[in-house]
């Protein structure tokens, strides 16, 4: 009994697939590659975007090309909002929402016949950890969110916030470690505002998985600028295992924009997170934070001078490593669907692409200013034409010859 595996999206969903595979081949089922005939498919989608959900479905159908006797089980954004339209679609046996997500292993252990009745977690929270791999796993430690953007159909695909306790995530970090994986990233819907569900802090987290024996990095995976707070900042610049290395969305850098869309923050908030993180962390000709930074393209009354201050806000106060950039994808059952002022998507397009030159721009700018010092970087185990890659503290990728006795550890660099 083989099953094909394929997610789509976010960090939060390759891990919460990694976990299904885990469980179903501790059950008996083994595994083949998306690409080749299998006897079931579990297909993990999002929706965050009409690309997104379109090729949700192109690889729904493709599956059943593959194998058309081969029963399809959905998981996803995309199977939560749009289950309907997913059990239309031949070959489909089942759609899991987001409520129903830990019971997708002993379902496809009872249809399929494998040994054991194996759950992924209780209650509206699926425990979820990737592995297979020797140098990085992402550890899910929230997920939903309160914050109904007027853009985002996330509160409506994930729910509302909550998590796991300190101690449960403790015990994963610890199992995580028992596979000899030096670095976990920490993943999330909304990963700073963890402790809803508990009472507990993020800042409670970072300090318990901190003591984790056996893990020498962490990274956030993303968090909202006004949830890194001046005490997570102080506390990780003391001396952790939290790298240098941060992802905050901005989403735009306009206020006029983010009052509209309902973000709880400015961009003088921002800017102040940005420069708290670096006077805290980096040192005159030291090693300097990278930053990576969400930004939506032509959100509902993005005019063009509004567009600009976004430019000049990130390319003259910000200056970032990197930016993820996004057009802005109207999205069925939110606020701003429903406003007049839509962008057209050709001023969108050129858009991004001003925004992706000026990121391609400030990331060799900050690789150059790092030419010349040491970093600490853990190397991955991947051979091509006869190198090795890895990464600093600070997410800068370094090269050397392939050195099998290399991979999975952390060594000191010249960049």
């Amino acid at each position: 009994m083989k099953i094909a595996f394929t997610t789509l999206g976010c960090k939060l969903n390759f891990a919460e697939t990694s976990t299904y595979r885990r469980l179903l081949v501790e059950a008996g089922a083994g595994t083949t590659g998306w690409n080749l005939p299998a006897d079931a498919y579990l297909i993990n989608t999002c929706a965050v975007t009409e690309h997104a959900e379109k090729k949700s479905r192109n690889l729904i159908q493709r599956a059943h090309r593959l194998a058309p006797e081969a029963p399809i089980y959905v998981t996803g954004c995309y199977a939560q909002l749009r289950g309907d339209d997913i059990r239309a679609i031949p070959g489909v046996r089942r759609v899991f929402g987001e409520g129903e997500k830990g019971q997708i292993v002993s379902v496809l252990c009872r249809d399929l016949g494998l040994n054991g009745d194996q759950t992924a977690g209780s209650g509206d929270f699926l425990p979820a950890y990737s592995s297979g791999e020797r140098t990085r796993a992402f550890l899910k430690v929230q997920d939903g969110c309160d914050n109904f953007c007027a853009y985002c159909t996330v509160p409506f695909a994930r729910g509302r916030s909550r998590n796991l306790p300190v101690c449960t995530l403790v015990r994963q970090a610890e199992e995580i470690a028992s596979t000899g994986i030096r670095e976990i990233v920490l993943t999330g819907v909304n990963t700073g505002d963890f402790g809803r569900t508990t009472g507990e802090s993020f800042l409670d987290l970072l300090k318990a998985l901190n003591a984790v024996e056996g893990i020498e990095r962490y990274r956030i995976s993303s968090i909202e600028p006004n949830l890194l707070t001046d005490d997570i900042i102080d506390w990780i610049a003391s001396g952790t295992k939290v790298l240098p290395h941060f992802h905050i969305p901005l989403q735009s850098g306009s206020d006029t924009l983010l009052r509209r869309v309902g973000r709880r923050y400015d961009t003088a908030l921002f800017a102040s997170r940005i420069d708290k993180v670096r006077a805290a962390m980096e040192h005159p000709g030291g090693r300097k934070v990278f930053f990576g930074i969400d930004v939506i393209v032509g959100l509902p009354g993005e005019t063009e001078a509004l567009f600009e201050e976004t430019y000049r806000f990130l390319s003259e106060r910000i200056r970032p490593a990197f930016l993820h950039v996004f057009p802005y994808s109207r999205r069925p059952g939110t606020r701003a669907a429903d406003w007049p002022d839509q962008v057209q998507d050709r001023i969108k397009t050129e858009r991004v692409a001003r925004l992706e030159a000026l990121s391609g721009q400030l990331h060799a700018e900050f690789v150059a200013a790092h030419k010349g010092l040491r970093a600490p970087v853990l190397w991955e185990s991947t051979l091509k034409d006869g190198r090795m890659a890895g990464f600093t503290d600070n997410y800068i990728r370094v090269e050397r010859p392939y050195d099998r006795t290399l991979a999975g550890t952390i060594t000191e660099e010249t960049i």
